[in-house]
């Protein structure tokens, strides 16, 4: 076993902290998620984030008390992450209304993690803190592919303006994106601080840049 713990915010830097737009190719990750709809602002889908976190932090005490695991390293929980689009009533609406949002919220799990191991943990889970949701977590690797990301600071309302910084960045350098969704990945507990103070990365999908 390695006594060196795995640190998201070292190891990863180029992935999860980029200093301005970023474009990259985004290996493969195994996550922990589960799906949903509905305005984010409500208890329902804070229920989703504590049973993501509660999958999370069952499956690394887990590890912490089993042996001879391959490649085993401590680590800090990844940060929560999350994949949003509009339902198809949502989209052509000129407001916005989030409660036509759907998502998928996730947290990351290092690379070690086996399915084994990781249907242990929500087994675990299920039986320390049963709750519903719990039977519709997943389990699975995810392939994102080439991206392009920026770091958004402030509020969630206010995402728009990075969105179409990046829009433009994309038009000047004769990229284009796959898709309407997009990923946020989130460094600030919205709960604890300020909204013009939230610091979240925007990431979507681009093509593929070939020989890149």
């Amino acid at each position: 076993m390695s006594k060196n713990k795995l640190e998201y915010r070292e190891a990863y830097k180029n992935l999860y902290f980029p200093k301005n737009i970023r474009v990259l190719e985004v290996p493969p990750m195994k996550f922990f998620l589960i799906d949903g709809k509905g305005d984010p602002n409500t208890e329902a889908f804070s229920e989703v984030i504590n049973n993501l976190y509660s999958l999370s932090y069952s499956l690394k005490m887990m590890l912490k008390k089993m042996k001879d695991i391959p490649d085993y390293q401590d680590y800090t929980v990844f940060p929560l992450e999350g994949v949003w689009d509009l339902d198809q009533t949502g989209r052509g609406m000129s407001t916005l209304d989030k409660t036509k949002f759907v998502y998928t919220m996730m947290i990351r799990q290092p690379d070690f993690i086996t399915e084994e191991l990781a249907m242990e943990a929500m087994e675990i889970a299920k039986r320390k803190k049963p709750h519903p949701l719990l039977k519709r977590a997943v389990f699975t690797t995810i392939t994102e592919g080439w991206v392009i990301q920026m770091m958004h600071y402030g509020s969630y309302d206010s995402e728009e303006v990075t969105f179409q910084m990046m829009a433009d960045y994309c038009t000047e350098n004769g990229l284009r994106r796959v898709g309407m969704k997009h990923r946020e990945i989130y460094y600030s507990d919205p709960r604890k601080t300020e909204a013009t103070k939230l610091k979240t990365l925007l990431r979507y999908r681009i093509e593929d840049i070939p020989g890149r």
